[in-house]
């Protein structure tokens, strides 16, 4: 696979950014009033203002044109028709197809019936629509109290044990959409493997009436299996051995592994290896979410995020939103060596976004060479971060307005608050677009402390309100944007081999920290800190206390 560098658009864009990557975009607006306009796109209920971008048209083209040196169209149209496109693990990549299968589609008996509609084949389809109602159904039957605990008591608490795609996404989503959980038991996360997530949630259940889905491909993730047997522990030592089955669900392929631990064998879902861990959520990985929202809105939102990818897979570049952000965050870490993207919504239920965003973004695309094992020469993924708006700005956009480092900024704005409080939604609306144009305009004039250098980049993302199928379509315009990029820079975004080191070391490390007998001396690099974390307490109640 060539480097994107070697393109004819790269070396247009770069001389570009030579000329015209500092230019003013307050200027511009002076020059063109309607520059607000012709530099937005809508779709899907979704607006995407990026006028504030430090982009022109000539840009716009040349970007255009790298999308299409980089055959940008047939990969997209690869990737819905069931390509390896993950080709260091060699498997498809079809989380779109969690979202996109339909009842419809999955009546037809062939895989070139109604191709559009069913792109990736009816067997698929088939095998899609029947866990998410098997899923969906079970989901309710939680939710309505007909699936009950080991004392024959409805579930008033869930708590999901799992880690990274099998928890970022879903509690991302039940945070997000908490308005529509009404009638539904309380879920919960829990992911960190100190135990301190556990711990406190298990302070808040009783045990006859708790329900733990367990989410873990293989079963034999370390984080989340920890959990999970201090989780079954609790439960068994409170309820009894037999109680164990009625209490744990799970999501895993590992049938013998589910079996020894003692799932409920009805409750138990499938995945396929062509769906990620980040692009998970939309199979049976949610179930915690349809327990949370119920099958219907569940569904509600599997349809917003069909509709962005319909718009994705059609839509010409100049008004395709995933296209348009992909294009334009190329530009800002490669042209404009602009190496961060805060995201700031300004929508407090989306609180963990930006969370969820980070391994999205940063473990797709976080990558030193191409698919095919050449070195890059130019940088991929952005340092994903960011906050709820308003907390940010009392917190951060004082380096973002008058600090030396420098990011680029996606603003997330409602038309409606999830609060119903029209009034606080005016305050937040009017919060948001004075610092999209504080980071636009800037401010001369002295003393020096209050100059604020301006042309900060950035982009408007607005929307009517935070339901389900708009979450779905944020949601996949994000997933779909991170794809755009890993064709530009020419590397696999759907492995992560990054992860796996720190893990397989620590398989050799944990029995050095314990003490065992064979465990072998103690690695030169760690013997200060294990020697510190060993040694008995000094009597000081603090750093500096007596």
């Amino acid at each position: 696979m060539t480097l994107a560098s070697t393109t004819p658009a790269w070396a247009t864009l770069e001389k570009l950014a030579a000329e015209r990557g500092a230019r003013s975009v307050a200027e511009a607006f002076v020059a063109d009033p309607a520059r607000g306009t012709a530099m937005s796109a809508e779709a899907v209920g979704l607006l995407l203002d990026y006028s504030r971008q430090r982009i022109d048209a000539d840009v716009l083209a040349a970007l255009a044109r790298l999308a299409d040196e980089r055959d940008l169209r047939s990969r997209i149209e690869s990737m819905y028709r069931g390509a390896v496109i993950n080709v260091t693990e060699k498997r498809q990549v079809l989380h779109v197809a969690l979202r996109g299968a339909t009842a419809e589609a999955g009546a037809h008996s062939t895989a070139n019936a109604n191709a559009d509609a069913n792109p990736w084949g009816a067997d698929i389809t088939r095998a899609v629509l029947a866990e998410r109602a098997r899923m969906l159904a079970f989901a309710e039957s939680v939710r309505a109290g007909r699936i009950r605990s080991s004392s024959k008591q409805p579930f008033r608490h869930v708590i999901n044990i799992g880690i990274g795609g099998s928890d970022l996404g879903p509690c991302m989503a039940v945070e997000a959409l908490r308005g529509l959980a009404a009638g539904g038991p309380q879920v919960r996360f829990v992911s960190n493997v100190d135990g301190g997530d556990l711990m406190d949630a298990l302070a808040e259940v009783d045990p006859a009436s708790t329900l733990f889905v367990i989410c873990s491909k293989t079963f034999t993730t370390q984080e989340t299996l920890a959990n999970a047997r201090t989780a079954r522990g609790w439960l068994a030592s409170r309820l009894g051995e037999a109680a164990v089955r009625d209490h744990f669900a799970a999501v895993s392929v590992n049938a013998a592994a589910m079996d020894t631990f003692g799932v409920h064998p009805d409750y138990r879902f499938e995945m396929w290896d062509w769906v990620g861990g980040r692009y998970s959520l939309w199979s049976s990985i949610g179930v915690s979410l349809a327990i949370a929202i119920g099958a219907a809105e569940f569904e509600q939102m599997l349809a917003g995020a069909a509709a962005l990818d319909a718009h994705f897979r059609s839509a010409p570049w100049a008004q395709n939103l995933p296209v348009l952000m992909g294009l334009i965050g190329v530009w800002n870490v490669n042209f404009l060596n602009l190496p961060t993207l805060a995201v700031l919504p300004y929508e407090s239920r989306l609180k963990r976004f930006p969370a969820f965003l980070q391994q999205l973004d940063m473990e797709s695309n976080g990558k030193r060479v191409t698919a095919s094992g050449t070195a890059l020469n130019y940088e991929t993924a952005p340092v994903v971060w960011g906050e709820p708006g308003n907390n940010a700005q009392h917190s951060f956009f004082q380096l973002l307005h008058q600090g030396t480092p420098r990011a680029a900024l996606d603003f997330l704005l409602p038309a409606e608050s999830s609060s119903g409080l029209p009034d606080h939604q005016e305050l937040a609306i009017a919060n948001c677009l004075a610092q999209a144009e504080a980071f636009m305009r800037g401010q001369a004039g002295v003393p020096p402390q209050r100059i604020h250098a301006g042309n900060r980049p950035s982009s408007i993302l607005a929307f009517r309100r935070l339901d389900a199928c708009t979450l779905g379509a944020l949601i996949a315009l994000y997933e779909q944007k991170v794809f755009v990029q890993s064709v530009i820079w020419g590397i696999n975004a759907f492995d992560q081999y990054g992860v796996e080191l720190g893990k397989k070391l620590c398989e050799g490390v944990l029995p050095v920290v314990r003490g065992e007998a064979g465990a072998g001396e103690t690695p030169a690099s760690m013997r200060r800190v294990l020697g510190f974390l060993r040694s008995p307490p000094s009597g000081r109640s603090s750093p500096g206390g007596g």
